[in-house]
């Protein structure tokens, strides 16, 4: 959210928020505070992220938004996360409460309508006046227990003059209550013919939006479960080198720690002793367990196999990559898409426009309808029915299911526009090295002189090579090792800069290098190039042994992931700095058609700003620091986990795996989030355009029924609940 390096983006929790009008009325308080430059408040994870000219002032920022009715605090930092609190279960537990104080009351009510002997064995045995004040003992214990949350939220929301979801429930329910007590203790002020008691509505009601708060808080927990399930992969302790068990907290960059089989890696860290197998599934997504030897690198939360290991810490706490990953993810569902805002605007003035209705569709039936019962009825209706919490959860829900689920399969979307905007992009276009390419040089071919074996001339080469610093002598001598070859003694070892090097084998001169070592030496080598690799001649003393091809081999799933794009009608292009050969030979192999090469940084941006000066949607994909600058350009830029620092922060999107394929997923998860976000808003806004009029008593006119307060309630319930539901339906998410 910062725009400058001055400017500060702070997280913060908030209170009370219960609807989109909440949302729209704490970001406005928000905004005010001093300081405030920008705020964004999150209905579904209820937090709300602000960007400050400066050090913010919490305490002038938490009388503001006290006064407001929506407290907030400070958020914990993602190294110390505790598991939030069950929301859900106090609300089970009021419900239940509430449900076993309402039950009475309903069979009282509603029961001689289902069975008519009912009514007369109650007005025998009970009689009117006792029934109608079981039913207010019972009630008022409903609304004053259990539904106490309703009125200390939305009672001081209508003294403000700011009403919100939990006004409308207090009205609706105080008017049923009030009308029902008059009508039990002072009959007399009302018509005979009106003299009905409405406690079984209000408990009904309080009892179902409890029902539905709890399902709707429960399914929400299920939605943001990615953070915590990833959270849950970082074990408590470590042990040291020498058997200690230290608290996580208390290691330090540079520690030696021990690993032993069946554990989870504490901390980031490079292994120093002892081999096994790591499972790394949750940030290459590869099943496969993978190898690790000294030198090679470990990520905290993979889980160990059946080895033991001691490693060096190199990362912890906030700089480990699961940190990291939990921090991205956790922005990327804070994250609020450009049509929430209008939302947003649409519900913050929704509970006032609601309270008109109901006051003009009470008021028409109280002076115009058939008795003053039928106004209080559909009065409350309309107060129940009109929940602009579907509204508010539409989009939040959708994008906490989409992109934890999302984070699960490798993709993590840093910013929230460029989800909205991947499932339009129509041209992708790829670096070369380290993105399509594994981005070091290995052997691919070996063309030694007729009657020398190629096991020979590889010897010979890595022999040499061993003591070379450079990745080409180093490819060399790690294709000998994986080929278990014995290599010779050298000596008298020599490096020439830009040409190769030199040693002896007993008496006889080696020279491993380039064409221009060979002709220095008065050796003449074949004709072996093709323009897509690299070739190290051999050479001993004046004889011409042979060459060894090098080249940076393509990614095993490059050429998937371009058919994937392919296959969807995008446009696939490869943008690469590298010469005309090796990338004509990758865009060959992989089926590009559009491939340019040796572009430097500002090249490339620029052919990204002329393609979307046609009109073009552009996702750029890069893992080096030179990509930053077009992975910035682009409409979307997409980077790999394996790449460096700066491009990650360039980029909009992160492939935690660093496999091209991603951004296959990437889009697919874009375009069914936002498929779920229109689905969320056709019914959530569908809902109120169609219940309201009928609330409002339309049906009734044309001679139809009136809509029951507790029907109302039920229905309202059930749309917030819907909506998340169908938003959930993203974590069960697969790819093709």
């Amino acid at each position: 959210m910062p725009k400058d390096h001055s400017e500060i983006a702070t997280r913060l929790t908030v209170g009370n928020l219960s609807c989109g009008g909440c949302v729209a009325r704490a970001e406005t308080a928000l905004g005010g505070a001093p300081g405030i430059l920008e705020a964004r408040v999150n209905l579904a994870t209820k937090r709300a992220d602000v960007v400050s000219a400066g050090p913010l002032d919490l305490s002038a920022i938490q009388a503001v938004m006290d006064q407001a009715g929506y407290p907030v605090a400070p958020e914990a930092k993602p190294e110390v996360t505790e598991p939030e609190e069950d929301e859900a279960a106090p609300l089970w537990r009021s419900f239940l409460i509430a449900a076993a104080l309402t039950l009475p009351v309903f069979v009282l009510e509603m029961g001689g309508h289902l069975y008519p002997p009912f009514h007369h064995w109650v007005m025998a045995t009970i009689g009117t006046f006792p029934s109608h004040l079981i039913q207010f003992v019972l009630s008022t214990a409903v609304l004053a227990g259990p539904g106490r949350v309703f009125f200390r939220h939305g009672v001081p929301a209508l003294l403000r003059l700011a009403p919100e979801m939990n006004s409308l429930v207090v009205l609706g329910t105080s008017a049923a209550w009030a009308f029902s007590t008059v009508v039990t203790f002072a009959p007399g002020l009302l018509p005979a013919g009106s003299r009905f008691v409405y406690f079984e509505a209000a408990a009904v009601i309080v009892t179902l939006i409890l029902l539905g708060r709890y399902l709707e808080a429960r399914a929400r927990g299920q939605a943001g479960s990615a953070i915590r399930e990833l959270m849950g992969l970082r074990p408590d302790t470590a042990t040291t080198a020498d058997g200690q068990r230290v608290a996580l907290a208390d290691v330090q960059p540079g520690d030696k720690l021990r690993l032993f089989p069946g554990e989870r890696v504490a901390v980031d860290g490079v292994v120093i002793e002892g081999e096994t197998y790591i499972e790394e599934a949750m940030i290459t997504g590869e099943p496969v367990p993978a190898p690790k030897g000294p030198g090679d690198t470990v990520t905290g939360g993979t889980l160990n196999g059946t080895g033991g290991l001691i490693y060096q810490a190199t990362h912890v706490g906030a700089d480990t990559v699961l940190a990291q990953i939990v921090r991205m993810v956790e922005d990327a569902q804070a994250t609020r898409l450009p049509i929430q805002s209008l939302i947003n605007k649409v519900t913050g003035v929704f509970v006032p426009v609601v309270l008109a209705i109901a006051i003009l569709a009470a008021g028409g039936w109280f002076f115009f309808g058939p008795d003053p019962i039928t106004a209080l009825v559909i009065g409350v209706s309309v107060l129940i029915i009109a929940c602009p919490c579907a509204m508010g959860l539409a989009t939040p829900v959708s994008i906490m299911a989409g992109t934890g689920r999302a984070a699960e399969l490798g993709v993590l979307f840093r910013k929230g526009d460029a989800l909205q905007e991947l499932g339009r992009v129509d041209l992708v276009a790829f670096d070369k090295t380290g993105t399509l390419t594994e981005g070091a040089p290995k052997v691919v071919r070996m063309a030694p002189e007729p009657g020398l074996p190629e096991a020979e001339l590889l010897a010979l080469a890595a022999a040499v090579e061993q003591a070379s610093e450079h990745p080409l002598g180093q490819a060399i001598v790690a294709e000998a090792a994986a080929r278990g070859l014995d290599l010779p003694p050298v000596h008298g070892f020599q490096s020439r800069t830009g040409a190769g090097v030199e040693a002896f084998v007993g008496d006889a001169q080696l020279r491993i290098g380039t064409e221009a070592l060979m002709a220095e030496a008065g050796v003449a080598p074949g004709d072996l190039a093709d323009g897509s690799e690299t070739l190290i001649h051999v050479a001993r003393d004046a004889d011409y042994l042979g060459a060894i091809a090098l080249a940076d081999p393509v990614k095993p799933d490059a050429a998937r992931a371009v058919q994937a794009l392919k296959d969807r009608g995008i446009v696939v292009a490869m943008l690469s700095g590298d010469a005309e050969g090796p990338v004509a030979a990758v865009a060959e192999a992989l089926g590009i058609e559009i491939a340019l090469s040796r572009l430097d940084p500002a090249q490339k941006r620029a052919k990204v700003a002329d393609w979307r000066k046609e009109k073009r949607k552009v996702a750029f994909v890069g893992d080096g620091i030179n990509d930053a600058p077009v992975l910035a350009a682009a409409d979307v830029g997409v980077a790999l986990g394996s790449g460096t620092d700066v491009a990650m922060e360039a980029a909009d999107v992160v492939l935690i795996s660093g496999a091209p394929s991603g951004v296959s997923t990437a889009m697919e998860v874009s375009r069914r989030t936002m498929r779920n976000i229109a689905q969320n808003l056709v019914w959530a806004f569908g809902y109120n355009v169609a219940l309201i009029p009928v609330a409002a008593g339309l049906l009734a006119i044309f001679g139809g029924p009136v809509l029951s307060p507790m029907l109302a309630a039920g229905a309202m319930a059930a749309s917030s609940v819907l909506v998340v539901m169908n938003a959930l339906r993203l974590r069960r998410m697969e790819m093709r």
